[in-house]
C-alpha cells in the first residue's frame, strides 16, 4: 500500500515538474519572440532613418539665416503697407568655415569631441563608457549630436530622445561632410547673453572679430559653451579660466598645439569687454542693434505663427522660431491698424484708469483687451497697460487665464438652457440660495442670499443674480450638459474636466484656470453673428520670401462650427442687450457708442479680484479683463473693465453707421408675456412685458389670470427688468 502511494506521489511530482518546465519554456520563448520582434522593428526603423534622406537640411538652414521676415497690413485706404520687420531676437550672424580660425575649431573639438574626425556621428567608445557608469540618458554627446540639439531645441533627458538623437546624428554624418557639420555647429551654439554662434560671442566677450582671436581667447570662448552662465567670463572669470586651461591642456595632449604655443597661451593676460584694460576698436562692428519694441499685436502674430508651424508643419519649437525670425516670410496680418492704434493709446496712457495709482507697496493694476469682428478676425489686442518695454513679453490677452466671474453665465448656463428648450426669456425662477456643500449658497453681488421672489431669466441675467444662475444649472440644465457646451462649442483651452464640473465653476465662474480675453471674445461673438463659433486669427496667409509658395493659410487653420442655433443666438443677443452700460462713462466719452445696438455682460470674481466686461456692437465684439497680476481686492467700485470698453468703443465707432443691426432670423420672435406667470400674455393679463423667444419653443398662453386685475407700480424700466417680478425683486433687495 505504501509503495503504491510513493509511486503515485512520484508520478504526481513529475507532472508538476513538467508543468513548471513547460511554463518556464513558454515564458522564455515568448520573451525571445517579443525581443526579436521589437528588436527587428527598432533595427528596421533605425536603418530607414540612418540610410534615408537628410533629416535636417543644413544648407537650407544656412541660406535662410539672413532673410528678414516682413509683416504686412491693410491701411484705412485699402493699401498694403509694411507693418513690422522681424530681425530676430537672437544675436546671430553666420560665418563660413574658412573665416573661423583653426585654433577655435580645434579648441571645440579638443574640449567637446576629440574623436570628431573619426566617428560617424556617435562616439561609441565614449558612449559605452558613459552608459556603463551612468545610464542611457546621460552624456557622451558628440558635436554632431550637440548641433542637433541646437537646431531642434529637443533637450529632454529621456531614453527616447537620446535614441532619436543618435539616429539623426548618424543620418547627418551620412549626408554631410565634417566641415559642413563643424561650420553649422560653430554658428548655432549658444554662448550666453543672447549670443548664438562664435562671431557674436567674440564681439560680446572680447570686442573682436572672430578672425582676430588668439589661441588663449579661442580656448576661453570654447570654455563658455558647456554652461554659459557658469562659465561666463564677464562675471565668473575664475571659472572660465579653469575650463580655458583644461581646453589648452587637451589641445596640447592631442597634438593640436605645440608646447611653446601652450605655454604662451596659458600665460596670456585675458582682457574682456568689461576689463579695465579693454579699449574698444573703432572699426568693431556692433552686431546687436537695439530692436524696436513691437506692439502686442505683432507679438501675438509671432506666438501664433510658432504654434501653427508646430501643429501644421510638424516643426519643433526651435525650428518654428527660426522660421519666423529668419525664414524671410511674408505675413499678411489681420490687424486693423487704426483700431490697434486707438487701443494702444488707451492702454499705454491708462485712460480711464485714474482711480488706480501705483504706490511703493503696490503696482498699478493691469488689464487686457481683445477686439474681434464676428468671423474670428482679431482686429486689435492689448496685453497690458502702461509703456511696453520688451518684445514677446507677457501678453495677458492671450496668455493670462483668469476666473471669468459672471461673464461665464451666458455661455455655460443661459445659452445652453435656452438651446435645450429648458428655459425661456420669461421663465420664472426663485431668487434664493439653496443648501450646497453644507451651507446656503450662492450669495448675490449685494451679499444677500436673494429676495425669495420669482424672477424672469432676463431679469436674473441683467442683474447678474448668482442664485438664479445656480438654480437654473442645478435644477434644469445639469452640470454635465453645461460643461459639454463649454468644451465642445467654444475654444477654451484650460478647462479642467474634473474640478470645473462643479456648480461654483459653471454657475458663477469660479473656474480652476479660467479664460483669456482672446478666448472669451471669440466665444461671445456667437451672440452677435447668429450662433457660429469662429476660432480667432491674426493673419490671413503666410508665404515664403518670394511670395510664390504658401506656408500657412487661415482657410486651412481656422475652426468654424455652430455653437448655438440662430434662434438661441438671437434670444441671447436681445437678452444681453438689456444689461445697462450708460453709467460707465459720462459726457462726450460715450456720445458715439450709445447710438449703437449692443449686447453686454459684466463679471466679478470672489473678493472683487477680477473685473470683466464682454460686449459687442453690430461691428465688433470685445472682452476686457481688469485686475492685478497678483490677485488683490479691487474694492467695491464701478466696473473699470466696462469703462475701458466704453472708452475704446466710443473712439472706434466715431465714424461708423449707426443704422447697422445684428443679424435677424425667422427662428426667433418678439412676444408679450405675462409678468405674473411668465407665459405668453393673454388679453386678461394685467401686467405684461415683451421678450424674445425661439419660435420652436414658445411658452403656452397664460390661462391663470382670468378677469382678476392686479395693479402694481409701473416704471419705464419694467420692460427691461421683468415687470412685476422685477418690482417684487426690488422690494426685497
Amino acid at each position: 500500500m505504501s509503495k503504491k502511494k510513493n509511486e503515485k506521489g512520484r508520478g504526481k511530482g513529475r507532472k508538476i515538474g513538467r508543468g513548471i518546465f513547460m511554463s518556464i519554456l513558454t515564458f522564455v520563448l515568448t520573451g525571445f519572440l517579443t525581443a526579436t520582434i521589437v528588436g527587428g522593428y527598432f533595427f528596421l526603423n533605425a536603418n530607414a532613418v540612418v540610410s534615408g534622406e537628410a533629416v535636417i537640411d543644413l544648407e537650407e538652414y544656412k541660406a535662410n539665416q539672413s532673410l528678414t521676415t516682413i509683416i504686412y497690413a491693410i491701411d484705412k485706404d485699402g493699401n498694403e503697407i509694411e507693418y513690422a520687420r522681424l530681425h530676430g531676437e537672437e544675436n546671430r550672424i553666420w560665418m563660413d568655415l574658412d573665416e573661423i580660425p583653426r585654433d577655435l575649431q580645434d579648441a571645440y573639438i579638443a574640449l567637446e569631441d576629440k574623436r570628431f574626425h573619426e566617428h560617424k556621428g556617435v562616439d561609441w567608445v565614449r558612449f559605452g563608457a558613459v552608459l556603463t557608469k551612468y545610464s542611457f540618458t546621460q552624456g557622451a554627446s558628440t558635436l554632431t549630436q550637440q548641433l542637433i540639439k541646437n537646431l531642434t531645441g529637443e533637450k529632454d533627458v529621456t531614453a527616447i530622445r537620446k535614441y532619436n538623437e543618435i539616429l539623426t546624428a548618424l543620418n547627418v554624418e551620412k549626408n554631410y561632410s565634417k566641415d559642413t557639420i563643424i561650420e553649422a555647429y560653430l554658428n548655432t551654439l549658444y554662448l550666453g547673453r543672447g549670443c548664438y554662434g562664435v562671431k557674436t560671442g567674440a564681439e560680446k566677450y572680447f570686442g573682436k572679430e572672430v578672425g582676430d582671436l588668439n589661441l588663449a581667447e579661442c580656448a576661453s570662448l570654447a570654455a563658455i559653451t558647456k554652461a554659459p552662465n557658469q562659465f561666463d567670463p564677464l562675471v565668473n572669470t575664475d571659472k572660465n579660466k579653469e575650463r580655458q586651461l583644461e581646453c589648452l591642456y587637451q589641445m596640447h595632449t592631442q597634438g593640436l598645439i605645440t608646447t611653446a604655443e601652450y605655454e604662451e597661451a596659458k600665460a596670456y593676460k585675458m582682457i574682456f569687454t568689461n576689463s579695465e584694460d579693454y579699449v574698444p576698436k573703432k572699426e568693431t562692428t556692433v552686431v546687436a542693434q537695439p530692436q524696436a519694441i513691437n506692439n502686442y499685436y505683432v507679438d501675438f502674430i509671432i506666438d501664433t505663427l510658432i504654434q501653427d508651424l508646430k501643429e501644421q508643419k510638424g516643426m519643433s519649437a526651435a525650428e518654428a522660431l527660426h522660421e519666423v525670425y529668419y525664414g524671410g516670410l511674408k505675413i499678411y496680418a489681420a490687424v486693423d491698424v487704426d483700431i490697434q492704434k486707438e487701443l494702444e493709446d488707451v492702454y499705454r496712457n491708462r485712460v480711464t484708469f485714474s482711480n488706480f495709482k501705483a504706490t511703493e507697496k503696490q503696482p498699478a493694476p493691469q488689464s487686457s483687451m481683445t477686439i474681434m469682428d464676428y468671423k474670428g478676425r482679431v482686429v486689435a489686442i492689448a496685453g497690458g497697460a502702461g509703456e511696453k518695454t520688451g518684445n514677446r513679453s507677457l501678453n495677458r490677452a492671450a496668455q493670462s487665464w483668469r476666473q471669468p466671474g459672471s461673464t461665464i453665465k451666458p455661455l455655460s448656463v443661459y445659452g445652453p438652457a435656452i438651446e435645450k428648450d429648458l428655459i425661456t426669456w420669461s421663465t420664472l425662477t426663485l431668487n434664493q440660495s439653496f443648501e450646497y456643500a453644507g451651507q446656503m449658497w450662492p450669495q448675490n453681488a449685494d451679499g444677500t442670499h436673494g429676495t425669495g421672489a420669482r424672477v424672469t431669466t432676463q431679469y436674473a441675467l441683467a442683474r447678474s443674480l448668482n442664485t438664479v444662475s445656480a438654480r437654473t444649472l442645478n435644477e434644469k440644465l445639469k452640470i454635465g450638459s453645461s460643461f459639454e457646451f463649454l468644451r465642445d462649442n467654444f475654444g477654451f483651452t484650460k478647462l479642467d474636466k474634473v474640478n470645473d464640473q462643479v456648480l461654483p465653476s459653471l454657475a458663477v465662474g469660479g473656474m480652476t484656470n479660467g479664460f483669456t480675453t482672446l478666448e472669451e471674445c471669440a466665444a461671445y461673438a456667437v451672440f452677435g453673428n447668429g450662433g457660429t463659433y469662429y476660432s480667432p486669427y491674426c493673419y490671413y496667409k503666410v508665404t515664403n520670401n518670394k511670395g510664390n509658395e504658401m506656408v500657412l493659410d487661415i482657410k486651412n487653420t481656422q475652426t468654424v462650427k455652430r455653437a448655438f442655433s440662430e434662434g438661441t443666438a438671437k434670444v441671447m443677443n436681445e437678452m444681453l442687450g438689456t444689461v445697462g452700460i450708460s453709467s460707465y462713462s459720462a459726457g462726450d466719452n460715450n456720445k458715439y457708442i450709445k447710438k449703437f445696438d449692443y449686447f453686454a455682460k459684466t463679471g466679478t470674481t470672489s473678493d472683487n479680484k477680477d473685473r470683466w466686461f464682454a460686449a459687442g456692437t453690430p461691428y465688433y465684439v470685445a472682452s476686457v479683463w481688469f485686475g492685478y497680476d497678483m490677485p488683490k481686492n479691487l474694492g467695491n467700485i464701478e466696473n473699470p473693465a466696462a469703462r475701458i470698453w466704453t472708452e475704446v468703443f466710443n473712439r472706434i465707432h466715431k465714424n461708423l453707421d449707426t443704422k447697422k443691426k445684428f443679424p435677424t432670423t425667422s427662428e426667433a420672435v418678439k412676444k408679450s408675456y405675462c409678468t405674473r406667470t411668465g407665459d405668453i400674455a393673454s388679453a386678461n393679463c394685467p401686467e405684461t412685458a415683451t421678450g424674445w423667444y425661439k419660435t420652436s419653443n414658445l411658452p403656452k398662453t397664460c390661462s391663470t389670470c382670468g378677469a382678476v386685475v392686479i395693479t402694481v407700480p409701473k416704471s419705464s424700466s419694467d420692460e427691461n427688468t421683468g415687470g412685476i417680478a422685477g418690482w417684487l425683486g426690488g422690494l426685497f433687495e
